[in-house]
């Protein structure tokens, strides 16, 4: 077919502009399609294939298209395929060149057939079978396998049936024709090969940060499941502000690929506490270290209570009673005092369980049962609490003291330097700044750095309503009991109030119904209980 230059330079930029669009294309599926559709287009075929060469040596059927029958199937019609696969080899292992596609991919050379009826090299009797069903007449036929920069084969694209433009009528593929598929087929590999390396080096990195949230898990399985649920958390709420149409982020939008940056972040928003002491993340009571040191006061209790048993017997000796031991429970004196020592113990037991405040009055009764004396196993009177176990039992809030809060408070240093040290690609650059921010409050008394809301991005403020709502709500923590929905809201309500949170955000994350659809997935069913928003502190329904 002869061609004008006129004609020349359109088609030339027509492959050009193919080249940039396929290029700019992201997806999979779609990029696959394109490259069928284009073509279609340059040669003027009815209809076409594209194949995939699968890892076992065959070839995948992703799209067909015959446009006269109004086939389209596989790609973006969600219709799926039920076609086998060609192998390119046999049973015995010999190549399979009776099939074009086979032969076009073995070859590694463009098959372009003028009449398959007419072909006495290959085997068409599928062809002749899909023919006799549909009344179609497949007639010419151009095959052009698609390699990489390795020579390495990634599939094949078949075409069916050129069409003259001026007639109507079915035609073969021409020289020209041959050598701008080829050309496409050459672009096409290319991308294809860069958008696999993408979603290979993508998947790595995912698996990277997984790897990060289960060397946390392993180190802790107290804080493993937190940091593979505030990702989810994180996620619905950005998806609820970037879709909500009223109410101050009516305007908010976020693209894939921010979203995609955000829920990185959440992942990694915890992998400092990979530097966090064991004793400090899963400091279950407020005497815990490596051990639990209740269990020395405990031994060191039943000492006391020993040498009470034998200073009442030592005064029965000096008295030239007959010591009977069964009768020391009609000592009152002695069972005045033991009564005393095991109501301290027991009160030291409760005193050891964090909780969320410590009165005056359980502070002044902490002193006085450390000053009970006992004698160690050198005999010399020791105070019945150290110190520093003294300071510990006083912690008013939860069960780290405050050097131990400082450590763990840390995290979130340990965090931002870490993930500041990687060198990002352009979209992933605000990663830090989203997983530095969750413990940052909307007043400016978070840390580390005391941001205030306007310092704050609203995708760093996301990650912090997330970590405190899957706080509230785990069942895996070991310094508390798991909290119901209306619980939990509660206090999250108030965060709102007292400006720690994002109120906008708050409000999104209510009337959306997040805190349900999270609870309906990871919540245990008794923590489900009807939650009555009238009641929920700071909820105020969005207009």
């Amino acid at each position: 077919m002869a061609i004008s230059k006129i004609d020349f330079s359109n088609l030339l930029k027509e492959i050009t502009d193919i080249g940039i669009a396929l290029s700019a294309e992201k997806d999979h599926t779609r990029l696959l399609e394109m490259i069928l559709v284009k073509a279609k287009q340059l040669t003027r075929a009815d209809g076409g294939s594209l194949y995939t060469c699968t890892a076992d040596k065959k070839l995948k059927f992703e799209i067909i298209f015959t446009e006269s029958l109004g086939i389209h199937m596989g790609g973006t019609s969600g219709r799926p395929i039920d076609f086998y696969p060609v192998s390119l080899y046999d049973e015995q292992g010999n190549p399979n060149n009776q099939m074009v596609a086979a032969r076009a991919a073995l070859s590694n050379k463009t098959v372009n057939i003028e009449d398959a009826y007419a072909s006495k090299e290959f085997d068409f009797s599928g062809t002749r079978k899909f023919d006799s069903k549909t009344g179609y007449r497949s007639k010419s036929f151009l095959t052009v396998p698609m390699t990489n920069h390795e020579n390495e084969l990634i599939g094949v694209l078949q075409l069916i049936n050129a069409i003259d433009t001026a007639t109507g009528e079915v035609t073969t593929f021409s020289e020209l024709d041959q050598q701008l598929v080829e050309s496409l087929a050459s672009q096409a590999a290319v991308t294809i090969t860069n958008r696999n390396l993408i979603d290979a080096q993508k998947k790595l990195f995912d698996s990277f940060i997984q790897l990060i949230a289960g060397a946390i898990d392993e180190k802790s399985p107290y804080t493993g499941g937190h940091c593979r649920r505030v990702p989810v958390i994180t996620t619905m709420l950005a998806d609820a502000a970037s879709n909500i149409s009223i109410g101050p982020l009516r305007d908010f939008r976020m693209t894939q690929e921010e979203k995609y940056e955000l829920e990185v972040a959440a992942w990694l928003h915890d992998c400092g506490k990979i530097t966090t002491p064991e004793y400090v993340v899963d400091k279950g009571t407020k005497l815990e270290t490596i051990f639990d040191r209740i269990h020395l006061v405990n031994t060191r209790f039943e000492i006391i209570r020993r040498d009470s048993i034998i200073d009442a017997l030592k005064r029965r000796l000096e008295k030239l009673e007959k010591v009977d031991t069964g009768d020391l429970e009609n000592d009152l004196e002695l069972q005045q005092e033991l009564g005393e020592i095991e109501a301290d113990r027991e009160y030291i037991r409760k005193c050891n369980i964090g909780g969320e405040h410590i009165l005056e009055e359980q502070i002044a009764r902490i002193n006085r049962i450390a000053g009970r004396a006992w004698y160690n196993a050198m005999g010399k009177q020791e105070q019945l609490l150290l110190d520093e176990e003294v300071q510990n039992l006083q912690i008013g809030r939860g069960t780290l003291s405050v050097r131990e809060r400082q450590i763990i408070n840390n995290h979130v240093s340990v965090t931002i330097k870490m993930l500041e040290s990687l060198p990002y690609p352009r979209h992933l650059k605000r990663v830090p700044e989203f997983a530095g921010g969750h413990h940052e409050k909307m007043d400016g008394t978070g840390y580390p750095n005391g941001l205030t809301r306007d310092k704050m991005s609203i995708p760093a403020r996301m990650v912090a309503i997330a970590d405190v709502f899957e706080a509230l709500t785990a069942s895996d923590r070991p310094y508390k009991k798991a909290m119901g929905l209306s619980q939990s809201l509660s206090i999250l309500g108030r965060m709102k109030l007292e400006g720690h949170i994002d109120p906008d955000l708050f409000d999104v994350f209510m009337h959306d119904k997040i805190y349900l659809k999270y609870a309906e997935k990871y919540l245990n069913p008794e923590q489900i209980e009807e939650v009555k928003l009238e009641s929920v502190p700071g909820y105020r329904p969005l207009v």
